[in-house]
């Protein structure tokens, strides 16, 4: 499992590939029906079972619409308009926002050093005569990191939980820029949750009190938070791998600003209804100073804003941003000029990306998933399992070590996480984390000798060493 909010990259055993992302906008909108949506949801969750549950929003000057498709968990409640989700990196939009109304108050400017909010002890890198700004930050072009080289975390399944300051302090001052500030984009965990705690600082309460204070309230948005109260614990939706199966809550200290954020689909509308202006709010100003400034990502078509990102295609520009933590996946985004958003919200780590482009814009093709292939699971006896025991090599750089543990059989393949194979029978294995299949193959005297992955369509063969 990765541990990064967004871009974040699926594991397979081949390699791992960058989500994918449809590239533009378009100068019509989407006219999506209910039952489009709902059938959308419905091939994802019911037939592909690639969702334990999604939810989607969408807003305009017509009005909100809400479906929910699945469950809060395998044997939960139905997810509805209230149910919580980790939002990940569309915590950066927040943090964002908040710089902008500090800004529009006279506290900071955006040309405001970091350094300046951060304790005299810290020694924040420069490069050239230039120091890192808070506006730097914001549009990720500091020439930081995606993530602090000392980023180790305790518990893999709870990865944010325990990167203190301290830890953040101590890499910032021991860090050597490898490029000029403002040179180029380079999508930064690190660089955004330093914002945010630089804000806060400057603020001088917690990341969570400042976005309450600033923002939250004045918006309205009662169900969104960090910490969760008891209440809001029962309606928090749980979050789940790509095989299903439960995955641990994401906690955040000194990173906050990257994507500690927890929220639901109706909450969400509210914040969209107010950057596109369906409501008059005190963050008017703000809203529109972080789409006043762009930059290049070096990707065609697509800049970064203050938080947000922008699709530019066809004569029209959806600002949007997604998300990714242990068990979620998230999209945001709205047409400003044509006064339309749309939120989906999903409590399994399965890319929504497609649906929320597709109801902006139709000429955005939406996935088609096949109906889930139904696989009986097997025990086998641990010497059976104790024959695939080794290194196959599928060519010099990209290998697939398989071992036996406790009468189960787990994969790691070069530079990945290792993963269990669940037997459908003997030699023939599949894996739930991602959609692939190992069959083992054997020479005349029966002896295990190569393994053949099968994957996207494509037959790999490895030899055992």
């Amino acid at each position: 499992m990765a541990s990064e909010f967004d871009e974040m990259k699926e594991i397979t055993l081949l390699q791992r590939h960058r989500l994918f992302l449809i590239l533009g906008a378009a100068a019509g909108l989407s006219a999506a029906s209910s039952e489009e949506i709902r059938a959308l949801l419905s091939n994802r969750v019911d037939e592909g079972k690639k969702a334990v549950g999604i939810v989607v929003g969408t807003i305009s000057a017509d009005g909100r619409e809400i479906i929910a498709t699945g469950k809060s968990s395998q044997d939960g409640a139905a997810l509805t308009a209230d149910s919580i989700f980790e939002i990940g990196s569309i915590t950066k939009v927040f943090t964002s926002l908040l710089l902008a109304d500090m800004v529009e108050r006279g506290e900071l400017m955006l040309e405001t050093p970091v350094a300046k909010l951060l304790p005299e002890s810290v020694k924040l890198p420069t490069r050239n005569g230039k120091q890192i700004t808070l506006l730097d930050l914001s549009m990720q072009v500091s020439g930081l990191l995606r993530m602090p080289g000392n980023f180790k975390p305790a518990n893999p399944g709870n990865p944010y939980a325990d990167y203190d300051a301290a830890r953040l302090y101590e890499f910032l001052s021991g860090y050597s820029l490898t490029r000029d500030i403002g040179e180029k984009y380079e999508y930064s965990n690190l660089g955004v949750g330093l914002l945010g705690t630089a804000l806060a600082r400057r603020a001088g309460l917690s990341y969570e009190a400042l976005s309450q204070r600033r923002v939250l309230k004045p918006l309205g948005m009662t169900s969104t938070t960090i910490t969760l109260n008891d209440e809001q614990r029962k309606r928090l939706a749980s979050g789940h791998d790509p095989g299903l199966s439960v995955t641990p809550k994401w906690g955040l200290d000194a990173l906050a600003g990257a994507g500690a954020i927890r929220s639901t689909t109706k909450d969400v509308l509210t914040f969209l209804a107010a950057h596109i202006e369906l409501t008059d709010t005190p963050l008017k100003n703000a809203m529109r100073r972080m789409r006043a400034m762009s930059r290049p990502t070096g990707t065609p078509e697509l800049d970064i804003l203050m938080g947000w990102r922008r699709f530019n295609r066809f004569g029209t520009e959806i600002v949007w941003h997604n998300s990714g933590t242990g068990g979620y996946r998230t999209w945001a985004g709205f047409v400003p000029g044509a006064k339309k958003g749309v939120v989906v919200l999903c409590n399994t780590f399965f890319s929504v990306d497609d649906i929320g482009l597709h109801l902006l814009e139709d000429k955005w093709p939406p996935g088609k998933f096949e109906p889930a292939k139904v696989r009986v699971e097997l025990s086998l006896d641990p010497k059976i399992l104790a024959a695939y025991a080794g290194e196959y090599v599928m060519n010099p750089r990209f290998s697939i070590v398989v071992t036996p543990e406790g009468g189960q059989l787990f994969l790691q393949a070069t530079n990945q996480p290792r993963f269990e194979a669940f037997a459908t029978a003997q030699d023939e294995f599949f894996l739930k984390i991602v959609d692939a299949q190992i069959s083992f193959g054997r020479d005349e005297t029966g002896k295990v000798t190569h393994l053949t992955l099968h994957q996207n369509g494509a037959q790999q063969k490895a030899t055992k060493k």
